[in-house]
């Protein structure tokens, strides 16, 4: 009976951990009809966090068969990220592929594509992006993954009402149907029901729905009934609901896998890898797809698929085949070769427009940024309206060689000002990520170090950079570096940075001189032009980095410890017309907590300093600077000051800072996501700075997250006194 081979995993739960052994009685003697759904919650909350993690290996083949209907569409669909590429006038496609699944614990996901076939004109949107929806462990704290707080979690259970909806009985075995309802509105929260088997208390099917990055979304999982399969999904079925400024798209997906091999895990530690460094991750990961390998051929496709067609999926296939030979038939030389220009200026029309993933297992996807991206508009207290429009270009060489070109271009409504920048990295030595790199733009306004002498002479009771006459510099800067890692979790970074800085004509206060402008700043000791030539060394260590080989290119996936780095340059005059005599020091320390539940704290420490100034230099710290160009929230508001004057970050020789940031689904709406269903996340701001006249900046601030925007309500205080309220808001439909 299948309740014997049951009671042999309970076993071997047993073994794992004796706690489990203790609380194991049999399941039928329990009070069937006195059971309530809390009382059965109780045993699936106890028994989850050990079926999450008693499969130790895995092999299975992954078939997916998608079905997209479009319902209405317009031009605006082009420029939605990873979409695929739309026929005219057609308006029903399908989509399948065919893959190898590896497993192997803890939460290492090998999944290689080995076929694809559609009827999709064109090789855009992929079929895998989806599998996001489609957690493989249904008993995970989190799913999608770390995007929707579980209701087989005991800590997220708190945030639904459970119900005993019927009871069944199937094969002498007792059946529950639990309805799940959230407490509150959240895109964090699913509803929907799951069945639980009363002898072990284990899911045999679960069903949800909820809403994400505006897809309205119906997952059926069902698992297992064969041993050692009954705590893995053995089919999933996934509706998919798109709606977007007048297009809606609706996609039905159903996957099945086919084990080959499962191991459950049986106590002890869990196996490294086999290599020297254990940190080694190698043999967990391979490619997503390898290209060269792809089968692509539908008759070639036929032969691995393990369900035949419905008459309706084939006359899908049969349609297009149709349109491409009719299509070929009417074109004769002349417009096979419009048909090229055609093809090529699609493709070029596709880059334009579209996001292009580079699919690595275990990690997700590196997301390439289109040449015309969506808006990327912020708005901060101190910074004001910013706008940047960011262009990204990647090469990978078949012997793993890497070109990488990030062209930026940004404008400051508030300040009036234009910023270019470009980024060009070489790694000709993918095994030690050995790179060159080129960075030159046009930086941050800046002010010289005559004007710290300028501060000491202001009492903190009458400061006011409005009152002080700042004569603002220009500046266009090219930085020539190599980057190189020695050993795993060490990354050095040397080379030389240069400045040409240029006088503002007029930057300084608007007053009537009394002598011409050229000897005024003779007598100020200030010239128009100040050129600097620094080498600079940075060094970064994370220790406990895990990694593995793509071929010949080293991924690092990364670590459970702190990264620090150490950031030092000295100027040197009389090189290439150097006029800059200086030495620059910073630390930093950053380090991200996952706390589950899909909440994080991450914190970052840092200081710095400059010496050796004798002559005139810039204050233009590294690790404490404000970006003219805006970034995406994530990039740039952990370890920022939104409400800081950007004039204190070139006031101090020196500085001591600290930054916090607590994520979580609630923290204070939860009582409004009646109406404020849309929050995909809260967070919680705290940052403090020491540097001269700010003893200390204390900056406090509160954001929440939506899959359109993400806004931050802050106030700081100066020396223990009240300072600013300000606010900062960030455009992020559909910036990963």
């Amino acid at each position: 009976m299948r309740f014997i081979g049951c009671f042999r995993v309970l076993l071997l739960l047993g073994m794992w951990l004796p706690s489990v052994l203790h609380a194991e009685v049999d399941r039928r003697s329990l009070p069937e009809r006195g059971m309530t759904s809390d009382s059965i919650m109780q045993h699936v909350f106890h028994f989850s966090p050990l079926y999450s993690k008693i499969i130790d290996e895995y092999r299975a083949d992954v078939y997916m068969k998608g079905r997209v209907q479009v319902h209405k569409s317009n031009k605006l669909v082009r420029y939605i990220p990873s979409m695929f590429r739309l026929e005219k006038g057609v308006n029903d496609y399908i989509i399948e592929s065919v893959s190898e699944m590896h497993y192997r614990a803890p939460d290492i996901y090998d999944r290689k594509v080995k076929a694809v076939s559609s009827t999709f004109p064109r090789d855009r949107g992929q079929l895998t992006d989806i599998t996001e929806f489609l957690n493989m462990n249904v008993y995970s704290s989190s799913l999608m993954p770390d995007r929707l707080l579980s209701p087989l979690d005991k800590e997220s259970g708190k945030y639904y009402t459970y119900l005993l909806d019927s009871v069944a009985e199937v094969d002498d075995e007792l059946l529950y149907k639990i309805s799940i309802v959230p407490k509150h509105r959240g895109t964090q929260l699913v509803s929907g029901y799951m069945w639980v088997s009363d002898q072990i208390w284990s899911v045999r099917e679960l069903c949800i729905e909820g809403e994400f990055d505006m897809v309205h979304f119906k997952q059926r999982t069902l698992m297992g009934d064969k041993e050692g399969e009954e705590f893995l999904p053995v089919t999933f079925d996934l509706n998919l609901d798109f709606k977007f400024m007048g297009n809606h798209l609706e996609m039905d997906i159903r996957s099945s896998m086919k084990y080959n091999e499962v191991k459950l895990f049986q106590g002890g530690k869990r196996r490294k890898s086999t290599k020297k460094h254990s940190h080694d991750l190698t043999e967990f990961y391979t490619l997503t797809c390898d290209s060269t390998r792809l089968v692509t051929d539908k008759e070639k496709f036929a032969l691995l698929r393990p369900t035949p067609l419905s008459e309706e999926e084939d006359s899908l296939y049969k349609s297009f085949q149709w349109r491409r030979d009719t299509l070929q038939v009417r074109r004769g030389a002349e417009t096979e070769r419009r048909k090229k220009s055609a093809v090529f200026w699609g493709q070029l029309g596709d880059m334009l427009i579209s996001n292009y993933n580079l699919n690595l297992a275990g990690i997700g996807s590196v997301r390439c940024s289109p040449l015309i991206n969506p808006v990327m508009l912020s708005y901060s207290h101190s910074n004001g309206v910013s706008y940047k429009q960011k262009f990204k270009y990647n090469k990978i060489f078949e012997s793993g060689r890497l070109l990488r070109v990030t062209p930026q271009i940004g404008y400051n409504f508030t300040h009036k000002e234009l910023y270019v920048k470009a980024d060009v990295e070489w790694m000709y030595w993918p095994e030690k990520l050995g790179s060159f790199n080129v960075g030159v733009g046009n930086g941050n306004r800046i002010y010289s170090s005559v004007v710290l002498d300028e501060l000491k002479q202001h009492p903190d009771s009458t400061f006011n950079f409005d009152r002080m006459d700042l004569d603002y510099f220009k500046d266009v800067y090219l930085n020539l570096f190599h980057t190189i890692e020695p050993a795993n979790c060490l990354l050095v970074k040397a080379g030389v940075s240069m400045h040409w800085r240029h006088l503002i004509e007029g930057s300084g206060t608007d007053m009537k001189l009394p002598i011409p402008q050229e000897d005024w700043l003779k007598l100020k000791g200030i010239r128009t032009e100040y050129n600097s030539f620094a080498p600079r060394i940075r060094i970064e260590w994370t220790p406990g980095m895990y990694y593995y080989m793509n071929g010949k290119r080293k991924m690092n996936v990364g670590s459970d410890l702190p990264t620090f780095s150490i950031d030092y340059e000295i100027g040197l005059k009389g090189v290439l017309g150097s006029t800059d005599v200086h030495e620059r020091f910073e630390f930093d320390m950053q380090h991200k907590l996952e706390l589950g539940g899909i909440r994080t704290l991450a914190y970052r420490v840092g200081g710095g300093m400059f010496t050796r100034t004798d002559n005139m230099y810039f204050v233009d710290f590294v690790n404490f600077s404000r970006s003219n160009l805006p970034e995406g929230w994530n990039d740039e508001i952990g370890g920022t000051f939104q409400l800081l004057d950007r004039r204190w970050y070139n006031s101090s020789r020196n500085y001591v800072r600290g930054n916090l940031t607590y994520e979580s689904p609630f923290i204070l709406l939860r009582p409004l996501n009646r109406w404020l269903g849309m929050i995909q996340h809260e967070r919680l701001y705290a940052g403090i700075l020491f540097m001269p006249r700010l003893n200390p900046y204390i900056e406090l601030g509160y954001g929440l997250g939506t899959h359109v925007f993400d806004v931050g309500a802050f106030v700081s205080s100066i020396n223990g006194e009240f300072d600013t309220v300000g606010f900062k808001f960030t455009f992020e439909l559909f910036n990963d």
